[in-house]
């Protein structure tokens, strides 16, 4: 099984995105009776989220470049 930069890369969106859509969904429900939502905790998730996101999307963005870059010195 071989394990490519952009599937690790494209993980990561994955996880991250699941990351911000969970605290979205938390703060969303600020308010809810009997539910305790930790303002400041999900707004440090949901920019966590968006800098995993951005880190993993520059992974796969450089995986990109240097496999056209491969492909250019083979072609």
């Amino acid at each position: 099984m071989t394990i490519s930069s952009i599937s690790i890369g494209a993980y990561g969106m994955h996880r991250a995105s699941h990351q911000l859509e969970t605290s979205a969904s938390r703060i969303a429900r600020i308010g809810v009776e009997g539910n305790d939502v930790d303002v400041s905790a999900e707004m440090v998730n949901v920019i966590q989220a968006e800098h995993d996101f951005k880190a993993s999307a520059k992974v796969v963005g450089v995986a990109n470049d240097m496999t056209k870059a491969l492909l250019d010195i083979l072609v």
